[in-house]
């Protein structure tokens, strides 16, 4: 399966809240990511798509030299095929092109899948937010990935 990556627009939008209510059970809404798109000067979303469809994506703020991962998410019938991890090695280099040196994100402890892919990629475990998820008050693992750039050039294959 060839994946394309590209930037997030409003069209979009309806293949993105399928995947984001078929993965998370406090999904964000149409005008919260229509606001990210915009709106937010920090924000940088992209797609990945297999012809028309989308079928995962990814988003993060760029603050001074750090990205914060707000979302990412793959499509249930596209999970297990590195489409994650390469919308995340896609996200890490554009962090790079943008300056940034560190990555952060916040996991819940229950997600495994996504704790180990993270990990795969370099990010440690360096905190906790307490009752971070209103849907269920579990608390967030807080990772990070430093030294961005000594990465070189990520591939997604």
């Amino acid at each position: 399966m060839e994946l394309i990556f590209e930037r997030m627009c409003l069209e979009h939008l309806n293949q993105v809240l399928e995947i984001e209510e078929a993965s998370y059970p406090a999904p964000w809404s149409y005008y919260a990511f229509a606001y990210e798109l915009l709106q937010n000067n920090m924000a940088q979303y992209i797609v990945a798509l297999t012809g028309q469809k989308v079928v995962g994506y990814c988003g993060m703020w760029l603050i001074l030299d750090e990205a914060h991962i707000t979302n990412v998410a793959v499509h249930p019938d596209y999970r297990q095929k590195n489409i994650g991890k390469s919308l995340m090695l896609e996200m890490i280099n554009l962090a790079v092109q943008n300056g940034s040196t560190g990555m952060t994100l916040e996991v819940r402890p229950t997600n495994t899948a996504a704790r180990r892919l993270y990990e795969q990629l370099g990010f440690e475990e360096k905190g906790r937010r307490k009752r971070y998820y209103t849907d269920n008050n579990e608390d967030a693992i807080i990772m990070w990935k430093n030294n961005l750039a000594d990465m070189g050039e990520c591939s997604t294959s």
